[in-house]
């Protein structure tokens, strides 16, 4: 809840930028920045939250903050290289930046979602497997 009161302060206060003599695509790029950066801060709290309460640790969250930063980063450059067009170096490099910041989105989704796959695995950790021992089909144990 503080957190949601938080993040509407922190929106709030972006919104007189946005029709003050500055460039309304800079404001609006940092209001959208930083609302990004509050969902970081709520999905990290809710990863320590679930790997507290389980006492387990759950890669899943965590994968799901590395792809917002991740697109966060991708919004902003975008804005910033747009700016920066025909410049050479500091626009390709930006480029560049751009480019690996997608991969490894698509690297962090395809994890995430091998990860949801195996979880949904019958019989990987649990005891309403296949493999248990009220199970009469479940092969026997070696000794």
């Amino acid at each position: 809840m503080i957190l949601a009161i938080g993040a509407f302060v922190i929106a709030a206060r972006s919104i007189p930028p946005l029709f003050s003599g500055d460039s309304a695509a800079q404001s609006a790029l940092e209001m959208l920045d930083t609302l990004l950066l509050v969902f970081i801060v709520v999905e990290l709290l809710y990863a320590v939250r679930i790997t507290i309460a389980r006492r387990e640790l759950i890669a899943e969250p965590f994968l799901l903050v590395g792809i917002i930063a991740s697109i966060k980063e991708i919004v902003v450059l975008s804005v910033k290289a747009a700016d920066e067009i025909g410049t050479g170096t500091p626009f390709s490099d930006a480029m560049w930046e751009v480019g690996v910041l997608g991969v490894l989105v698509l690297l962090l989704g395809g994890t995430a979602l091998l990860l949801r796959r195996k979880e949904r695995e019958p019989g990987e950790g649990d005891d309403e497997g296949p493999f248990t021992a009220d199970n009469p089909d479940a092969p026997a144990e070696k000794s």
